[in-house]
């Protein structure tokens, strides 16, 4: 995965857009639920939720390919997009054709704060103001709990694949990363980059040095990881997402088997994949998911 242009955190309109196109699934159901929903005129195969809602809208194709004569030909002023989801010749396109493209890229949880915010700002929409309120709310109690349980030294080492053939996860700089550190858990691989080739990477061959040509401007950000790597790492959380790559139950045994403290302590959970990679309104449902999962609250124990 490359960086295929620089982010800039710049609103794109002054007006409030009248005709939206989102190809961003995360943004697709935020807009839903900032009461912007009846701006979308097009949105792609992968926008799920609000399931009703979306049901009803134009689809223009997935995130990688998108149909560029049909949006275009949609007249969107506005069309979402996020750097890592879409590429490059898209948005030229897009541009090249006089609409305005606002790209997103929130890699903290208080990107995506600062994200709704600006959306908010920008259509003049302040009817879920409270509602988000209440999920910053919770957020500062949740993170408040979580820093309060690193200075007492209680830690929750956590392993997140998101691919299994090979294994891959993500480092420091992700915004999965920080969600996870917000919920109290701790990264394993928080400072393992990517290396190159690919075999360099499980530790089978020589890393390229990193003034290579064929490794500048790499997104070293997901390593591809070893087996023996998540042993040596010691996790005793294992989440299993169901998405970019659907883990399901049948995956559990590859992973039970490891001699590891989540392993040992049946502490390996099958999580819904958007709840760490959907970047919007969706972050209340991991901040309500997830802390329990690193530090499960005892029964009877007063909350």
């Amino acid at each position: 995965m490359t960086h295929a242009y620089d982010y800039h955190p710049q609103i794109p309109i002054t007006e409030p857009a009248r005709r939206v196109i989102s190809l961003v699934p995360s943004l697709t159901e935020t807009l839903f639920d900032l009461n912007l929903g009846d701006r979308l005129v097009g949105i792609t195969d992968y926008c799920i939720h609000p399931a009703e809602e979306v049901a009803r809208l134009p689809r223009v194709g997935g995130t990688k390919n998108p149909d560029v004569a049909k949006i275009i030909a949609l007249q969107p002023d506005l069309i979402f997009v996020n750097q890592e989801e879409n590429r490059l010749e898209d948005v030229e396109a897009f541009r090249a054709a006089g609409i305005n493209v606002w790209v997103t890229f929130p890699k903290t949880v208080q990107d995506v704060f600062n994200l709704i915010w600006d959306i908010m700002d920008a259509f003049h929409e302040t009817s879920m103001v409270p509602r988000i309120r209440l999920i910053e709310y919770q957020h500062n109690w949740v993170s408040a709990m979580s820093e309060q349980r690193e200075n007492a030294g209680e830690v929750c080492k956590v392993f997140v694949p998101i691919w299994l053939d090979p294994l891959m996860t993500f480092n420091q700089d992700t915004y999965m990363h920080d969600l996870l550190r917000v919920c109290g858990g701790t990264n394993v691989f928080a400072q393992r980059e990517r290396r190159f080739p690919l075999k360099a990477d499980l530790g089978d061959a020589v890393p390229l040095p990193d003034d290579d040509a064929r490794v500048k401007g790499r997104d070293r950000r997901y390593p591809r990881v070893s087996w023996q790597e998540v042993e040596a790492a010691q996790p005793d959380v294992i989440l299993l997402p169901t998405e970019p790559y659907q883990f399901t139950e049948a995956d559990i045994p590859k992973f039970a088997a490891l001699d590891v403290p989540a392993a040992r302590n049946n502490r390996i959970h099958i999580v819904d994949g958007t709840y760490l990679t959907w970047h919007g309104t969706r972050i209340a449902y991991a901040l309500n998911e997830l802390p329990q999962l690193f530090f499960p609250v005892e029964e009877g124990a007063n909350t």
